[in-house]
């Protein structure tokens, strides 16, 4: 797509730690860039049921990928292990083993990212990398600051768009049906050899992708699909972003991990997987599972939010972001409407969010 519209891009293959292999875009310089590349890189983190194309999907006036690389930043968009990318392994086959899917937030935080931010520095001959995460991928920061400190040391800046972290106040009721749905059918879906959910192909993507096609659907029911998964935001997506977006959302991910979301509803801490009393003991040594130390996310760090964001509400970025201790800036979104979807697919990312993080990427780059 980036070399479709005149980016200079490339693509890239990561082995993580415990041996998945994962695919990272680059574009090393956007088409409108006319001045030299700032440094140092900046890596751009999806979220839940994504992949990199997100950042993409509403063209170059107003996908994120795009219009970061105008700024003559070079660019990297990762995929974690489970999306339609970064579904390969070293010995285990995602079609046949159990143990490909084993797999939540932790892994994605404690490997993947590491991984590719290690990549990125060796690749480049950086001594460091701004950070931006949109979701998931600022629940995935989190967990890998406060799990591996020692990255905290790699990272300029991080800009946390909508982080994700616990999800006590999420006011989406078909989210919170998705994940309480996948935390109570576990044991049902794992006896039944299912292992992977929504995944690119699957029954929900392919009758999206095939209905979504159609302009007038695309305008209509499509739009309240999207709106009844966040909140709605009329006017914001382009009705040629959904006929696009839908050709590759969801992406996939594992049911372990969905029901992670799941139990993160119903907590109040922000926590690794929880097995049970008997299960915990096994894996951590103690009946609960372990709260992820926020105080250890010691990287300088700007959220960006929305008001009307029913994913990760209000309160439970503001919870999030008060535990943290480097804290520059929280920066609400200007339009009152603003929710969790517009951040990849709305048309005014360029006006709403572009500036913030310019701002905080000229400040850590040169």
């Amino acid at each position: 797509m980036a070399i479709e519209h005149g980016y200079e891009a490339e693509q890239h293959l990561v082995t993580t730690e415990d041996g998945y292999i994962l695919t990272m875009f680059r574009i090393s310089k956007g088409k409108n860039c006319k001045e030299p590349i700032r440094k140092p890189p900046v890596l751009l983190m999806h979220g839940l049921l994504m992949s990199s194309d997100s950042f993409m999907d509403s063209g170059p006036d107003a996908g994120l990928a795009y219009l970061i690389s105008d700024l003559c930043y070079d660019l990297w968009a990762p995929n974690i292990r489970g999306n339609y990318y970064s579904k390969q392994h070293i010995k285990l086959n995602p079609s046949k083993d159990r143990e490909f899917w084993d797999f939540s937030n932790f892994e994605f935080g404690y490997y993947d990212i590491p991984a590719s931010l290690n990549y990125i520095l060796s690749y480049t001959k950086s001594d460091k990398i701004n950070y931006i995460g949109y979701s998931q991928g600022g629940s995935t920061f989190f967990i890998m600051n406060s799990e591996r400190p020692e990255y905290n040391d790699k990272i300029g800046v991080g800009i946390l768009l909508e982080p994700g972290s616990k999800h006590t106040y999420t006011r989406s009721q078909l989210f919170r049906w998705l994940g309480d749905t996948y935390q109570l059918a576990l044991p049902t879906l794992y006896q039944a050899g299912l292992y992977e959910a929504l995944p690119l192909g699957g029954f929900v993507q392919e009758a999206a992708s095939f209905l979504c096609k159609d302009y007038a659907l695309a305008d209509f029911a499509c739009k309240v699909a999207l709106g009844l998964i966040d909140s709605f935001h009329p006017g914001s997506i382009k009705t040629e972003t959904v006929r696009v977006l839908f050709g590759h959302f969801p992406a996939g991910t594992s049911v372990k991990n969905m029901a992670w979301y799941g139990q993160a509803l119903n907590v109040d801490e922000f926590q690794n997987f929880d097995y049970g009393a008997t299960g915990n003991l096994q894996q951590y040594g103690t009946s609960q599972p372990p709260v992820f130390n926020l105080s250890l996310v010691e990287v300088p760090v700007v959220v960006i939010h929305g008001r009307h964001d029913y994913l990760t509400s209000p309160a439970d970025v503001e919870w999030v972001t008060s535990k943290l201790p480097n804290v520059l800036e929280q920066f609400y979104v200007e339009d009152p409407m603003w929710n969790h979807f517009d951040i990849t697919y709305s048309q005014f990312t360029g006006r709403s969010i572009l500036g913030k993080i310019k701002e905080y990427l000229d400040e850590f780059s040169t």
